[in-house]
């Protein structure tokens, strides 16, 4: 089993879900994010960074995580998908993080592995 989780434009969210749901997909967690990549959030010259009443070199930009925990070999098409169907070829599309994961249990049941996703 992998995690992955996913850094989106919030705008994309519809589209992650929408493909999520077409691998079979059984769960996901959604968080609204603060963050920024190589770029350090500038989105022009002319923007000025404040947190908090101080200027910074780095401006945070409102961004979306989904977390999903999924098969092995669901792992690739999705990202095959996600890159094909969200990316724009644009600084700040995101990115995709994968993890192992060694173990799953559902609460209620007590299902382990592949049966508890």
């Amino acid at each position: 089993m992998k995690e992955l989780a996913i850094i989106i434009k919030p705008e994309k969210l519809e589209m992650v879900k929408s493909i999520m749901e077409s691998k079979g997909c059984g769960g996901m967690t959604i968080s609204s994010v603060m963050g920024c990549g190589t770029q350090k959030g500038i989105i022009s010259e002319d923007a000025v960074n404040q947190i908090k009443g101080f200027k910074t070199n780095i401006n945070l930009l409102p961004k979306i995580r989904v977390e999903v925990v999924v098969q092995d070999e669901k792992v690739e098409d999705i990202i095959i998908d996600i890159r094909e169907k969200v990316g724009t070829d644009h600084v700040g599309d995101g990115k995709i993080f994968v993890r192992n994961i060694e173990d799953v249990v559902r609460i209620r049941t007590g299902e382990r592995g592949n049966k508890a996703l």
